[in-house]
This record gives structure tokens, C-alpha cells and sequence, in this order.
């Protein structure tokens, strides 16, 4: 029903529309609309803060913490403020008659007084009492910069690290692949791995070893032997598996280093090389990818102080010089020792090499991944033993080394290691996390059946070049694994993540690199032709630079057959 002007009294209302801007591709105004033209303009950010249309509490509760979390980053816009004419700071107070204290205040000292009357002189009471007062506030403001020498500036500075390649312009980057991913990868009930091919022979271990302690202590001999660091294009065992078995292949120390990968903190690279539906991951020649790490995952791990004894390259040396030296002076040696030979003899010894080989034997195996990826690696074991029922095991020989537990935060060895070595190795699980993961993971993919921890220390703490053996200790490699929280579901997950993104790539180079300074590896497609010109001078000046670092010891590294 519609109401006529007589029922209304007047005029029927009519309504207007305003005026609406349609913006189809959009929101908001199409053009700027007349009546803002001209008008001054407040720049603002993205970033700003929105402010409050009312706030009651303000000037009663201000927070002092955030005082300008309101204001834009680009001016608090002063330009639009209102100032009166007459503003009450233009006024200055002119009276300078002296403001009589209230009775409280004056009374302060009052107490003080009536009880020193009667022992002195009054002239000297309330200088005395200021006195007083003023050494307690020297006092607490003393504590105070202590304190903040304590808590701030006492820390070391944490030093940027440096790559351990520079990454040329002309590298283009296909993946990055962060730590806490990685930490969720998992490739469960991967069998273990099937010999192919053993090479090599075995000495001995020495059971007196085990009798060593703090009190018994056995000096760390120089032991003259070659070692081979080869890598795996360079293997010919691996070259001429490579036509029959598996299509991915490696070594047990570049293996160990992906699936680890997640503990490291220093930066480490690793070359891949794709060639039809073949991947060889290898390491550089020039690089320091086979020495040991020291104090690595360490709360304050060892600075970079130039030529000192306790930089990370000089204990990096120094650990590589000790776990060779142990790793052959616990065995048996000698003419008519005994030695466990396989069938294959050693395949990187030649007929011009002169000098005593290390004892080392190589078990070439084979891994199903899934998916049509087997994978072969080259593993190691350092010696055989006989336990007490007649069998024989393969052992994985390692040394922990202490250099000065006053700069390394830790316990001392030669308080602790016969009455608490659970802590002992509890610190170095703390210190050392990626390195021992590395050897158990090492241990487990040759198949050994024991790995042997040695305890090496300075015989004195400020000389690098003489060392004490306090101790040896055992354990199974499965067993161990699971008390340093190792998950090989998730190693081997991390490895055929890798290997997945690679196979999808064209034929090529590639490099895998653990960024310096962040929980992150990173996958670079890199250039054929790199690396290939770097001559072998520089890896010759790095073995004469150990030895010239460490006289007393005996280092020969062939990294070519």
C-alpha cells in the first residue's frame, strides 16, 4: 500500500543517489575526485602500523618500550600537526622564590642526627650521611656495568664463515633446501648393503690397547704410512663398475657428509656429474674435504686467530694427523704378524709408489633404493679382531683428540676419563655431533662390526706436535647410532631427495654446497669446464703446508691413482 501526499501532510521525500565510482578491474576510486585536488599528500609504507581512532588510556598508560610503533617509518607527519599560537612552552616561570619542602621531606635524615648528636661534631653529620648515599650508588652502578660486561660484551664476537667455494656469477641455483625439511625426510626399510667386490689387507688389532688409561698412558707415535683419499671418478674399480652395476656411485666419506648434512656447520661442497641416467658425486681435488672438523657444533667454536695453534684449520690438521697415527699404531704390525687378506689385493697401490701402505681394505657395495636407483659406494674398514669366540670382526678405528678444555668448555680428561667417561663422551657428542654421526654412518654403510674410539690429548696444552693416548673405548655401530639420535631412515631419505632433483636435470656439472653462515645446502648448476683448470699445485702446497705444520709427523695423501 502507497501513502499519497495528503496522508503525508507534504511533499513525498525523494532519495538520491551518491555518486559511486565503478572500478571493474579493481577497488577502490578510479581517479582522484575533486575536492581532494591540490591537497598536500602524507607519504606512508606498507610496513606502518595502523593507528587508533580513539585511545582513552594514552596519556595515563603510555608505553614507553614501543613509544613510535605508530608512527611511519617515512616521518611522523608533522607537517599536519596543530600548534596554537599562545602554546603554554612559550611561557617561562619568572618567580625564583625557593619552594618550601614538606615536612616528610625534610625529615629524612632527622633519625640520624638526634643518634649522632652526643659522638661528634653536627658539621660532619650530614656531609657524612651524603657520603654514604653516594657510595651506594657507585656500588650499584658498578654491579650494573658489570653486569652488562658479563651477559654482553664478554661473549666473543661469532665471525662470518667463509664458502668453501666462491660461487661464480655464471652458476645458476635450482635448489635450496633447508635444514628443518631435511629433517623431515624419511626412506624407510632400505636393506643392507651387498658386497660386489673386496680389496685389500687387514692387520691386527692390539688388545693392550685396551688396557691404556690416564695412569697408564701411552704416547702417540708417528706412523710413516701412505694413505689414498681417492676420489670416485678416480677409482678404477668404481669406473669399471659403473658399466654393470648401479647407477649412482660414491664414496663412504662423501655419502656420510649428505646424510649428515643436517649437523654441519661449517661449509663443505660436493661435485655431481650427470651423464645419461648416471650420477657420480665426487669431491675437488684442492679442497679440504678429508680433514677432520674440531669443536664444530660447539657453543663458541674455535675463531680464526691467523697462525694460532687452536684455529680451526691447525686443530683441523691436527685431528686429521692424530686419527691416521692411531688408526695404525694399535695394530699389530710386524714381519710376522698375522693379516687378513681379501681377494682383491689394494687398487690404488703401484709399482712406483715407494713407501708402506696404511692398512686398509675396501668393500665395494651396492644399496636398492627404490624408484630403479641402486646405489654403489666405496666403504672402508682399518682392521680385523678376534673376539672371544673364535669370530672375526671388522673394526672402524677412530680418535677423539683434546686440545685445551679451557677453550673448548669441556671436562678434563685426565680427571674424568677413568671415573666418568659417559661424560667425557657426552661432551664430545655436544662438540663434535656432526663429525661422530659421520663415523657411525661411515661404520655402518662398510658393515663393520665394532667402531674403537680412541682418547688422544696434548701432552702439553700449547704444543700441537706431541700427543698421549689416555683410552679406548667401543661400541656396536647400530648401538651407538641410536644413542647419538642418528636416523638412517631419514639419512637415506636425504640422500634420495638429492638424487631425485639431479635426475631430473639435464646431462652436467653440478655442485652441492652447505651454505656458510645458515642452516641450508644449496644445488648450483655449474659450468663442464669447472674446476678442470685448477692445477694439482695447489694440493701439493696443502701437503706441504701440513707438514710443515706438524714436523713429527709423516702424511703422504694420494688423491689420484
Amino acid at each position: 500500500m502507497t501513502m499519497t501526499e495528503n496522508q503525508l501532510g507534504g511533499e513525498v521525500p525523494h532519495f538520491v543517489a551518491p555518486v559511486i565510482q565503478d572500478n571493474p578491474t579493481g577497488w577502490g576510486p578510479c581517479e582522484m575526485p575533486d575536492q581532494f585536488k591540490d591537497m598536500p599528500y602524507q607519504p606512508f609504507s606498507k610496513g606502518d602500523r595502523l593507528g587508533k581512532i580513539s585511545d582513552w588510556t594514552g596519556a595515563a598508560f603510555q608505553d614507553k618500550k614501543y613509544a613510535n610503533k605508530y608512527a611511519s617509518q617515512f616521518g611522523s607527519g608533522s607537517q599536519y600537526a596543530y600548534y596554537h599560537d599562545e602554546d603554554e612552552s612559550t611561557f617561562h616561570l619568572v618567580d625564583t622564590t625557593r619552594v618550601q619542602k614538606p615536612p616528610y621531606q625534610r625529615g629524612r635524615f632527622r633519625a640520624n642526627q638526634r643518634n649522632m648528636r652526643g659522638r661528634g661534631g653536627r658539621g660532619n653529620i650530614q656531609s657524612g650521611g651524603m657520603q654514604s648515599l653516594g657510595k651506594g650508588l657507585k656500588a650499584r652502578d658498578t654491579y650494573k656495568r658489570s653486569q652488562v660486561k658479563r651477559w654482553g660484551q664478554g661473549r666473543p664476537q661469532i665471525k662470518i664463515r667463509d664458502a668453501s667455494v666462491t660461487v661464480k656469477p655464471d652458476w645458476s641455483t635450482i635448489e635450496e633446501m633447508d635444514f628443518p625439511r631435511l629433517g623431515k625426510l624419511s626412506l624407510p626399510n632400505i636393506k643392507d648393503g651387498e658386497d660386489i667386490v673386496c680389496c685389500g689387507e687387514l692387520e691386527y688389532y692390539d688388545k693392550t690397547y685396551d688396557r691404556v688409561n690416564v695412569k697408564n698412558e701411552k704416547p702417540l707415535q708417528s706412523v710413516n704410512r701412505i694413505f689414498h683419499t681417492v676420489t670416485t671418478t678416480d677409482d678404477p674399480v668404481i669406473r669399471k663398475l659403473s658399466k654393470t652395476e648401479g647407477n649412482v656411485y660414491a664414496t663412504d666419506a662423501i655419502l656420510a657428509t649428505i646424510m649428515c648434512c643436517t649437523r654441519s656447520n661449517y661449509s663443505w661442497d660436493i661435485v655431481i656429474e650427470k651423464i645419461g641416467d648416471k650420477l657420480f658425486f665426487d669431491k675437488r681435488d684442492n679442497t679440504e674435504f678429508d680433514l677432520l672438523t674440531v669443536n664444530e657444533t660447539s657453543v663458541e667454536p674455535p675463531q680464526d686467530d691467523g697462525n694460532s695453534l687452536n684455529s680451526p684449520r691447525n686443530l683441523a690438521l691436527e685431528a686429521t694427523f692424530i686419527n691416521h697415527n692411531f688408526s695404525q699404531q694399535v695394530l699389530r704390525t710386524g714381519q710376522n704378524e698375522p693379516r687378513y687378506k681379501f681377494d682383491e689385493p689394494n687398487p690404488f697401490v703401484s709399482e712406483e709408489e715407494e713407501g708402506e701402505v696404511a692398512s686398509v681394505a675396501y668393500r665395494y657395495r651396492k644399496w636398492d633404493l627404490g624408484g630403479g636407483i641402486v646405489l654403489v659406494a666405496r666403504c672402508e674398514h682399518d682392521a680385523v679382531v678376534q673376539s672371544p669366540n673364535g669370530e672375526l670382526q671388522f673394526l672402524t678405528i677412530k680418535a677423539l683428540n683434546e686440545w685445551d678444555s679451557k677453550l673448548a668448555n669441556g671436562v678434563e680428561w685426565r680427571q674424568k676419563l677413568d671415573t666418568q667417561r659417559g661424560a667425557v663422551l657426552a661432551n664430545e657428542l655436544r662438540n663434535n655431533a656432526c663429525k661422530l654421526a659421520k663415523w657411525t654412518v661411515q661404520a655402518l654403510l662398510a658393515g663393520s662390526d665394532q667402531i674403537k674410539f680412541g682418547y688422544v690429548s696434548r701432552a702439553h696444552v700449547r704444543e700441537n706436535s706431541k700427543h698421549v693416548i689416555l683410552g679406548t673405548q667401543q661400541y656396536k655401530p647400530n648401538e651407538f647410532a641410536t644413542q647419538i639420535n642418528l636416523n638412517m631412515d631419514n639419512a637415506w631419505g636425504i640422500l634420495r631427495c638429492i638424487i631425485d632433483i639431479v635426475m631430473k636435470q639435464k646431462d652436467g656439472k653440478y655442485l652441492i654446497m652447505k651454505d656458510p653462515n645458515k642452516p641450508m645446502i644449496r644445488l648450483y648448476d655449474i659450468p663442464d669446464n669447472t674446476f678442470e683448470s685448477d692445477g694439482e699445485t695447489e694440493s701439493d702446497d696443502e701437503v706441504v703446508e701440513a707438514a710443515t705444520a706438524f714436523p713429527l709427523y709423516s702424511y703422504n695423501s694420494s688423491s689420484k691413482n
